[in-house]
């Protein structure tokens, strides 16, 4: 590598547009590095490392030590829990995320999981596929209109999911003890300070906050059995936040009456994951923030991540440690 150019990392997976954006720079060296490499094979890669974007892989105390001249870390997507931001911390690296580039296709998978639970979309295509036509009535659909969701996380996802749900004529109760009550009020919903005594007026509750020490098993089995009977859990925002056994026993007891789940607590999950016998439950692979446009928007934001900070004017609003910008 030339002296006078700095070298920035990126995993193979990110969108191509973010990809072009950093090697259009003359001064900068980019390396495209598999998104599953081993650590063995990343660190001698760090030694001379100014940036790098993650995809999955981690970043803690090993990846830093080998990484004496790094600038900046950037997550492509807003989750971050595989990266240990006190370490980044110690050294003033700034982490950054993508801001705002997924928000709404997570909000419009959230939504979709809901109408998907309501309208019983997995059943009624099973009896069409099968033959069992006349078993429809057996599993009726249920209207949105009217109904009550609990949000529980008011960010950038949580509220476009706001605005999903009041189009459809539900009612929605916010709970999020880091946003003004104004706020939420302002954007034409019911805050709630009491996450317990809510969960018995919603009938759909859907998990929009970030995973940390605070929310992991925040839906435990004693929460579960808090929520209204009937009603139906939608995480869209990381596995672990929902104890998964759990759940497992609220939904085969009847007492709520089905799950959507985009995350796991160990993803890839395995095949016999007693939640995937269960009809009344729909899954997806981790993907409510990966969409054709989602994809080059967090890597077109990844990149001009990167780029502001090596070029001595960080992107404030997705730094997500920014105490080490003082």
């Amino acid at each position: 590598m030339a002296t006078n150019k700095r070298k920035v990392m990126l995993p193979h997976t990110m969108g191509q547009q973010g990809i072009d954006l950093i090697r259009a720079r003359a001064d900068i060296e980019t390396v495209v590095y598999p998104a599953g490499i081993s650590q063995a094979d990343l660190l001698p890669q760090l030694a001379d490392c100014s940036g790098m974007a993650l995809s999955l892989t981690p970043y803690s105390q090993p990846e830093m030590d080998a990484s004496p001249i790094m600038q900046v870390i950037a997550r492509i997507g807003v989750g971050y829990d595989a990266v240990d931001v006190p370490v980044l911390t110690a050294r003033r690296v700034p982490l950054m995320t993508a801001g705002t580039a997924n928000s709404t296709s997570v909000a419009e998978q959230a939504f979709h999981m809901m109408i998907a639970l309501a309208k019983r979309t997995a059943a009624m295509d099973g009896f069409v596929r099968s033959g069992h036509w006349n078993d429809r009535f057996s599993a009726l659909p249920m209207e949105l209109s009217g109904k009550t969701v609990l949000i529980v996380g008011f960010g950038r996802i949580g509220t476009r999911t706001a605005k999903r749900c009041l189009g459809f004529d539900l009612g929605v109760l916010v709970y999020d003890p880091y946003v003004d009550a104004g706020k939420i009020v302002g954007a034409g919903c019911e805050p709630v300070a009491d996450l317990d005594a809510a969960l018995g007026r919603a009938d759909f509750v859907t998990i929009h906050c970030p995973k940390n020490p605070e929310t992991i098993g925040m839906f435990n089995a004693a929460r579960l059995a808090r929520m209204k009977k009937g009603a139906f859990l939608v995480n869209t925002a990381r596995g672990g936040i929902v104890d998964e056994p759990a759940l497992h026993a609220a939904l085969t007891s009847g007492h709520l009456a089905g799950a959507g789940l985009d995350v796991f607590e160990k993803e890839p999950t395995p095949v016999n994951n007693t939640l995937l016998t269960l009809d009344t439950v729909i899954a997806a692979p981790h993907m409510a923030g990966v969409t054709v446009e989602a994809i080059q928007a967090m890597a077109v934001a990844t990149a001009r991540n990167i780029l502001s900070v090596l070029d001595g004017a960080p992107n404030v609003d997705n730094v997500i440690n920014k105490e080490v910008l003082l």
